[in-house]
């Protein structure tokens, strides 16, 4: 793609991939152009061997906003939604978090291994506020990496959560100063390089083994959750509120 269409700039820093989503102007919201971005980055990350972490992050102001709501976004044939929320992966892939990470900006971090987050990073899962449900990997990754009761208040209730109560309960690995995120993120990316990357391969696809019929299990009810919003009239309503800004008038059908 031109220099004037890319949304997601990629670049070296040693044995490490370093993934920026720009589109501010979007609130980094996830289009094609940029599912395609993130897809052409992680494909490199996979298949260089010279490349043993990657980090993706977005711009000092926001993470992601997660699925343009009026463009969509599509799937890739390797990452599946976003380039990256299906994809299989041998090498660590960190989220360096700053601002909101909302809707898929939070489940691309949760599709990511390791969490660093500045302390202006939120997290939230506003998709019930829209009459939708989460689609793509929070109905079921957000009960493995959050409590099971913090998980279903995000689901149900569209409430933040910040850098701090995400490092208390297991989900951030490390909180930053504002601004500090990406560099953060390379000094992990960087200790992670220090072991043999055949171990910690092999240790990531372990443990992912170990998940594939709960992930398999966790698309398929995700997949009758999309399929029952879509016939509803809340949603509908929803996402006229949304682009009406708007309260929603729900009616329970």
């Amino acid at each position: 793609m031109s220099s004037e269409e890319a949304t997601v700039r990629y670049e070296r820093r040693g044995r490490v991939l370093v993934v920026r989503i720009e589109r501010e102007a979007k609130r980094n919201a996830i289009d094609r152009i940029t599912a395609d971005g993130i897809d052409e980055a992680l494909n490199l990350l996979e298949d260089d061997d010279e490349l043993w972490a990657g980090v993706i992050t977005g711009t000092t102001a926001v993470f992601s906003a997660g699925t343009d709501l009026k463009d969509g976004s599509g799937r890739t044939e390797r990452g599946g939604e976003y380039g990256m929320i299906r994809r299989r992966r041998a090498k660590p892939l960190i989220a360096a978090v700053e601002g909101p990470a909302f809707g898929g900006g939070f489940e691309i971090a949760l599709a990511c291994d390791l969490v660093v987050a500045s302390r202006t990073a939120r997290f939230a899962l506003p998709e019930s506020r829209r009459g939708v449900v989460a689609s793509s990997g929070a109905l079921f990754r957000a009960m493995r990496a959050l409590p099971l009761n913090v998980a279903r208040e995000l689901l149900i209730t569209g409430a933040v959560l910040d850098a701090e109560r995400g490092y208390q309960i297991g989900f951030v690995n490390r909180v930053t100063d504002p601004g500090q995120a990406l560099a953060v993120a390379l000094e992990l990316a960087d200790d992670i390089c220090a072991s043999s990357p055949v171990s910690v391969a092999a240790s990531l696809t372990a443990l992912a083994a170990q998940h594939d019929a709960d992930v398999a299990a966790g698309w398929e009810v995700t997949a009758e959750a999309v399929e029952r919003v879509m016939a509803s009239d809340d949603m509908r309503e929803g996402v006229a509120a949304f682009f009406e800004k708007r309260p929603p008038r729900w009616t329970g059908h």
